[in-house]
C-alpha cells in the first residue's frame, strides 16, 4: 500500500469518528506533494469547546483501536482549535470562528481533496 493510500485510510477513520460526534464541514486534503512532514490534513468544525473535546477524544480512540496509532503531539487542548499530529496525518478541529479566521482550505486551495467516504448530510446511512 502506498504511503498516501495508508494515510487516506487513517484520514477516513478519523473523519468517521468526527462525523459520529457531529463534527461539520469535514474535509481531507492531500498535502503530500507540498509538505514533507505529513501526507494529509483533516479539517473539522465544531460548535463549542465541549464538542471539540468530544471529537478529538473520539478520533484518538478510533485511531488507537483500528490502527494502533496514538498522536505524536497534541496542541490546544481545551481551546477553540485543537491540532492532533499523528505523523502521517494532522487533524485540525476548529470552532467555526477560528476555522474562518485561519482559512486553511484557502491556504491549501491548490492541493487535492481526499474523498473521505462519509455519508452525505441528511442521508440515512
Amino acid at each position: 500500500m502506498s504511503e498516501i493510500a495508508e494515510s487516506t485510510q487513517l484520514l477516513r477513520t478519523a473523519a468517521k469518528a468526527a462525523d459520529e460526534k457531529l463534527g461539520t464541514d469535514i474535509i481531507g486534503l492531500d498535502v503530500s506533494s507540498t509538505l514533507y512532514i505529513t501526507d494529509a490534513f483533516l479539517i473539522v468544525s465544531a460548535d463549542n469547546e465541549r464538542q471539540i473535546g468530544a471529537i478529538i477524544d473520539a478520533i484518538e480512540q478510533e485511531l488507537q483501536l483500528v490502527h494502533d496509532l496514538t498522536p505524536l503531539r497534541r496542541e490546544g487542548r481545551g481551546g477553540d482549535w485543537v491540532l492532533l499530529d499523528f505523523g502521517e496525518i494532522v487533524v485540525h478541529v476548529f470552532s467555526a470562528e477560528q476555522r474562518e479566521y485561519y482559512a486553511l482550505e484557502r491556504l491549501w486551495k491548490d492541493v487535492p481533496a481526499i474523498d473521505l467516504q462519509l455519508p452525505e448530510p441528511g442521508s440515512d446511512e
